[in-house]
């Protein structure tokens, strides 16, 4: 039952555990109730398309071979000039446009994902801040490889906990190319760039806002191959990938066991869901655990078809592509699996 704190936030006892697999005791965060609301999201893609048929070119993989063993027939390259930092001020400022409201000074929390750095020191966060102009706030930059999402929102959440923020920009981009190995036969073709930016807030900002219900996150690093199965490594080339089926096998599990342990506490069916939005690795994967689920195919959204794996920005790019189709009752789900096996969802409500 709810125990009161005076002014402050709401504590339930006993707690839900957070744990998805084996049972872990819940931390003082688990403990704190408050609302947190994702006021808008908005992408940014470069131009060039890169399409199967440059690999067929380059190393004779025949595109119908990539399209059926990925999904992908195309993807995008960032142009001379671009990386992580500049897609990612690309992202924010096509945020800001569409909320002429806003003021970008309100921002007092800058949360950046991306493990295909453009500056390990000058990070993205850093060059979000700069091209904002705002002085003396937190930016902060990590990576959980293609689950630096919802790490970056469970970041913002813990800000706001101990009342350190109020309003948050979460950005997550990746410049795949800069890294990618194309003359790799195994994954050399997956890879494509691109960024998001989300506008979170501790209170609602308008109608339209969605309410970030619940975050769960974890890693499964002891499973399976997950110390090797993806690497990118400065002193080798290219990222690699091989040991594509144990990703896949992995991805298809955690993803699935995530996302039905969240709508299990929420309450909610398969299909009660508006949009499923699962990490863009392989539309095989997707495929699977919208089976798996029982869900709607129609539901899923993919955009790695278009896009090849744009790593952790994939899901927040879709989330924008579905944004203005969003209304009142909608309930979606981001689910995502990442390199070193990490993995979470994320519960959305209008």
């Amino acid at each position: 039952m709810p125990i009161p704190t005076g002014p402050g936030p709401v504590v339930l006892w006993p707690p839900r555990p957070r744990a998805v697999g084996r049972g872990r005791g819940p931390d003082i965060f688990s403990l704190i109730i408050f609302s947190v609301y994702l006021h808008h999201v908005a992408a940014y893609l470069p131009t060039a398309v890169v399409t199967n048929e440059h690999f067929t070119q380059l190393n004779g993989l025949a595109s119908d071979w990539i399209t059926e063993r990925t999904g992908i027939e195309e993807r995008r390259k960032a142009g001379p000039g671009e990386n992580a930092n500049t897609m990612a001020v690309a992202a924010t400022q096509a945020l800001l446009a569409k909320l002429p409201g806003f003021d970008p000074a309100d921002i007092d929390l800058i949360v950046a994902g991306t493990y295909t750095p453009h500056d390990t020191i000058f990070t993205a966060a850093h060059a979000v801040q700069r091209a904002l102009g705002i002085h003396d706030i937190p930016a902060v930059s990590i990576s959980s490889a293609c689950s630096s999402l919802l790490n970056a929102v469970e970041i913002v959440e813990g800000y706001f906990a101990i009342g350190k923020a109020r309003r948050a920009l979460v950005v997550v981009t990746e410049h795949n190319t800069a890294y990618n190995n194309e003359a790799d036969t195994i994954a050399g073709h997956l890879w494509g760039d691109g960024a998001a930016a989300l506008l979170i807030s501790k209170d609602r900002l308008g109608a339209g806002d969605l309410h970030i219900a619940e975050v769960i996150t974890g890693g499964a690093a002891p499973v399976g191959k997950a110390d090797e199965a993806v690497t990118l490594k400065p002193v080798e080339k290219g990222i690699a990938m091989p040991f594509g089926r144990d990703v896949f096998q992995q991805a298809c599990t955690y993803m699935t066991r995530v996302t039905q342990t969240l709508l299990d506490r929420h309450h909610l069916v398969a299909n009660d869901l508006t949009y499923l939005i699962p990490h863009q690795a392989n539309l095989r994967i997707s495929v699977n655990v919208t089976r798996q689920l029982g869900l709607d195919p129609a539901r899923a959204v993919n955009n790695i078809q278009r896009l090849g794996n744009t790593g952790c920005a994939g899901a927040a790019i879709g989330l924008a592509e579905v944004w203005d189709t969003l209304q009142a009752g909608a309930n979606v789900i981001i689910t995502v699996f990442g390199g070193g096996y990490s993995y979470g969802a994320m519960l959305l409500k209008k």
